[in-house]
């Protein structure tokens, strides 16, 4: 009735499934106690000032823009389900019988060439099982990259609309509110600082918004820019100034590190240089050679058989 690489397999996919319920079961619970644990010793002030949730999946899902609260359910029941179904293509794989046509096949090979593949065959199934259940950490990991990138991106520009609009006399937030209006609404590092207006006009602290937002994307160079902002208003500086500075630092950051890509790129340029251009070349210099010699290998044989 049911083969044992079937039973096999759902062996396997209950035994994973399971073991990532208790792992998600426990994780849930004791972070749940340390955070009461820890509003009940730092009090009020504690509580307003945790922003974003600062352990495991759900900070990390949190920094990849994903912030509803059954964010982290949501991943692990898609992780679930797609291990499920990378366990299911992994035995239809298995039970169809394409696996054991690709062994005679690569068996045939002359000389035994085709047993260096065969670990690759038998492991196939499996590993199309783990690409299919990581799929859900390849999208976040790459929503994550991309929002960093775009804060990048906009984080210069915005620095020196700041500081240009600072030093011709606008406040901190009318600058703020004249950068934002011209930029574009979805763009990642637009939205939080959309959030901190909103922030600040509720009544809380400018300094504590400031780290809200550098907590909440967790970027460098935010994170030194907001550093920046936060020692100003501590002591009483001048925010042009400040922001100037941080501009032509950002601008220094970024000039080193095209200069330190352009410097690495020749070496990252080897490995492709020699996987994919040599082997052509090899076979345009020498392959006619070779076709020829073994041409006169084929018909010497032939004039022997003669």
């Amino acid at each position: 009735m049911f083969s044992p690489v079937g039973v096999t397999a759902f062996l396997l996919i209950s035994g994973a499934v399971g073991l990532m319920a208790m792992v998600w079961r426990w994780n849930q619970t004791y972070w749940t106690v340390r955070t009461r644990l820890r509003e009940e010793i730092d009090g009020d002030a504690q509580r307003r000032e945790q922003t974003a949730p600062s352990h495991g999946l759900t900070r990390w899902l949190s920094l990849a823009g994903y912030r509803r609260p059954y964010a982290s359910r949501i991943f692990l029941l898609l992780t679930c389900s797609l291990a499920g179904f990378g366990g299911l293509l992994a035995y239809l794989l298995t039970a169809s019988g394409l696996l054991r046509t690709a062994i005679v096949g690569l068996r045939l090979l002359p000389g035994g060439v085709g047993d260096i593949f065969l670990p690759a065959v038998y492991l196939a199934p499996w590993l199309v099982a783990c690409l299919v259940a990581s799929l859900p950490f390849v999208v976040v990991r790459a929503t994550r990259r991309k929002l960093v990138e775009r804060v990048n991106e906009d984080l210069p520009i915005t620095l020196e609309l700041l500081a240009t609009l600072s030093e011709v006399g606008l406040g901190f937030d009318a600058a703020l509110d004249r950068v934002i209006g011209s930029q574009d609404r979805d763009r990642p590092l637009a939205r939080e600082f959309r959030a901190f207006q909103l922030e600040v006009l509720s009544g809380r602290p400018r300094v504590e918004c400031l780290r809200r937002m550098a907590r909440r994307i967790d970027v460098t160079p935010l994170t030194v820019f907001v550093s920046a902002l936060v020692q100003a208003e501590q002591i009483g500086m001048g925010l042009a100034g400040v922001l100037r500075q941080q501009a032509n630092d950002l601008r220094d950051r970024r000039r080193e590190r095209a200069l330190e890509f352009a410097m690495t790129l020749p070496v990252k340029l080897m490995f492709p240089m020699i996987i994919c251009f040599l082997p052509g070349i090899f076979i345009f210099a020498i392959g006619p050679a070779f076709y020829q010699f073994f041409q006169f290998a084929e018909n010497m044989s032939r004039t022997k058989g003669l």
